[in-house]
């Protein structure tokens, strides 16, 4: 039995959350309406960062771990994330390109990113797209569930250190940086070519934000959310590029979001931003 069966014997709902199962605090005295305690997928050890409960899954429900396959998994996840750091990730070997047109992008905007469908368990029911960094190294997988699956998005290896995404161009030494993958696949699918994402804002970093510079980018064009959400992370990326020595300017289109936009709209940003 695995963590993940354990919790499921025991009617608990779970969120994966990177290399953890996130769920209810099992302390009684803790009434955790918002969900704070992770549990190791692997090993079944777990903390609440809330009321600092802490023990083994399967101890806490007098369940026998299998040791062996504890073994077999923390070895297989150490090699994983070595070869990611060295030579880089290699593509499943039962990949299909995906050629659809989800969402509306078209497929051969999915080709340019090297979308692929695979059986692999890890990537079942998604739309999966290599994160490629820029010494052409695959550093991680992520993929995107097209139904009601959870998560909505797989990193594959958990936790894996995403890159700004993908390598581009600048426009005029603009570069226009979103937060998600199908953001910058709408934009690149309608002719906004020099988009990158970063994965959320809070992968953001000033040295991330450097390495631009040594791309030829002298500005960068922010371009989050039009909610008060995306406005808020708007400006905390306004000062890391202030201390990274970057121009920048926010482009504030109000209750807009970048990965919904119709070809009309692009064509009318594309004007205004690089005419």
């Amino acid at each position: 039995m695995n963590v993940e069966e354990l919790l499921i014997q025991q009617s608990m709902e779970y969120k994966p959350q990177g290399r953890d199962l996130l769920v209810k605090c099992i302390n009684p005295d803790h009434d955790d309406s918002n969900p704070s305690m992770r549990i190791d997928g692997i090993t079944g050890i777990f903390q609440c960062f809330a009321c600092a409960t802490k023990g083994n899954i399967f101890t806490h429900f007098g369940e026998k771990a299998n040791q062996l396959q504890i073994r077999r998994e923390l070895l297989k996840r150490k090699l994983y994330e070595k070869q990611a750091e060295s030579i880089g990730l290699a593509l499943p070997q039962s990949l299909s390109m995906y050629e659809g047109s989800w969402r509306n992008i078209r497929p051969e905007t999915y080709k340019k990113f090297q979308a692929f469908e695979s059986s692999d368990p890890d990537y079942i029911g998604r739309i999966v797209f290599p994160i490629i960094d820029l010494t052409g190294k695959i550093r991680a997988f992520i993929g995107r569930h097209t139904t009601q699956g959870t998560p909505k998005y797989k990193v594959t290896p958990p936790k894996a250190k995403l890159p700004f995404y993908p390598k581009v161009e600048p426009i005029n030494g603009h570069i226009l940086l979103v937060e998600g993958i199908f953001d910058v696949l709408n934009l690149h699918d309608k002719g906004l070519t020099n988009a990158i994402c970063s994965f959320g804002t809070k992968t953001i970093s000033e040295d991330k934000l450097r390495m631009l510079s040594i791309q030829g980018v002298d500005t960068v064009d922010i371009f989050l959310d039009g909610d008060t959400a995306g406005q808020d992370a708007a400006k905390i990326v306004e000062n890391t590029c202030d201390s990274a020595e970057l121009l920048h300017r926010n482009i504030y289109l109000k209750g807009t979001d970048p990965g919904e936009l119709s070809q009309a709209q692009v064509d009318g940003l594309k004007k205004k931003l690089y005419k």
